[in-house]
């Protein structure tokens, strides 16, 4: 037999040796070829988009499981305070969130069936609303004149519609039951979290290199901290915000006080915008009285918006965050902008964070250069 594959079985066998039956390796392949070179990057551009496609794909998990991990940094102070005070861990986690389902239950145990009250009366006068529209002398039919509010309701609820008014019912129930699956698993994250968070915190910190790691447990302890008083102050400020406002609507005879304050403390999580948006709602609920009523109504809200600012988050949090009125509004404005109230929440403690870094490692190193 003749040819290449003959050739090469004869020097196969010339270099099969005793000592080396398989004969000694070639020389290695040049890694700086051309070749190797663009397969290196094509297979590292393959990684990177499977990565990106990978962490689009569970980002909502991924929102659902930060925002449990800020919630249980944020309950973490009580249960240290408790564990200082010679509670065990475990018994320290189940008292907190026990006290906490205490609370959330207790407030809807008395809110909701007034809420189903106002709700129900809000029915009811839903006709007196129409008729009131249809008056062209009283406010609401010069708003009614102005802006065709009831003939929007009526393009709405016309028979042509009715199937989108139909798909829209379906796609809020979907949407509530969305909800209460996605507040489900931040609940249970959030315990566990909470249950193992001195384990976490450590084996983040082991991901430091060993030469750095006092200065990133410092540092990090620091943000711990900064975002556990975000938290619970945030917390207070609403139910304050919520507070104030059941008092001053039940004071003007405003209708469904408790369901306005409510709104109104949930949307003051909302750093900056909420209680604005809070108050707008409610001073226009307020119309329904009187003018003279929701301009008091609209006034009261730029003034308590005004103690919010520059009493109430000053002392409860401001001590500890310590983040500048303009960097405030740029932080909520940007997480708004990615991740919709998510976003707006921790914005504040984040941008406190990144703060602390850049004061503490970026500036003197660049102090340094």
């Amino acid at each position: 037999m003749e040819g290449p594959v003959a050739d090469a079985e004869a020097e196969a066998a010339r270099i099969s040796t005793d000592s080396d039956l398989m004969g000694r390796p070639g020389q290695p392949w040049d890694r700086r070829a051309p070749f190797w070179v663009g397969m290196a990057g094509a297979a590292g551009v393959a990684v990177t988009v499977g990565l990106v496609e990978a962490l689009v794909t569970v980002s909502s998990v991924l929102v659902l499981i930060g925002l449990a991990l800020f919630i249980a940094v944020g309950l973490e102070p009580a249960v240290s305070w408790l564990a200082r005070h010679r509670f065990p861990r475990w018994a320290a986690v189940t008292t907190v969130v026990v006290a906490g389902f205490a609370l959330v239950g207790g407030f809807l145990a008395l809110a909701i069936p007034v809420l189903v009250d106002q709700a129900g009366q809000l029915v009811a006068q839903l006709p007196g609303y129409l008729q009131s529209a249809e008056d062209h002398n009283s406010l609401l039919g010069q708003l009614n004149d102005r802006f065709h509010l009831q003939q929007n309701l009526d393009q709405v609820l016309s028979g042509g519609s009715l199937p989108n008014v139909a798909g829209g019912v379906l796609g809020a129930g979907a949407a509530v039951f969305s909800a209460l699956g996605s507040t489900l698993i931040v609940v249970v994250l959030t315990i566990y979290l909470l249950a193992d968070l001195p384990r976490v915190r450590a084996g983040l910190y082991r991901l430091a290199p060993d030469s750095r790691r006092p200065r990133v447990i410092l540092i990090g302890d620091e943000i711990i901290a900064k975002v556990g008083a975000y938290v619970l102050g945030n917390l207070a400020i609403s139910i304050i915000s919520g507070a104030v406002t059941v008092i001053w609507l039940l004071t003007f005879g405003v209708p469904y006080a408790l369901l306005l304050g409510l709104f109104v403390a949930i949307l003051d999580l909302v750093p900056v915008v909420g209680s604005t948006i809070g108050g707008i709602v409610a001073s226009l609920v307020a119309l329904t009285v009187s003018p003279l009523t929701a301009l008091l109504t609209a006034g009261f809200y730029v003034l308590y918006r005004l103690v919010e600012d520059y009493l109430l988050v000053p002392r409860i949090i401001g001590r500890v965050m310590k983040v500048p009125a303009l960097l405030t509004v740029i932080a909520v404005l940007l997480g708004a902008g990615l991740l919709g109230i998510i976003g707006a929440l921790v914005a504040i403690p984040l941008a406190a964070a990144l703060l602390l870094v850049l004061r503490e490692v970026i500036t003197p190193r660049l102090d340094r250069a």
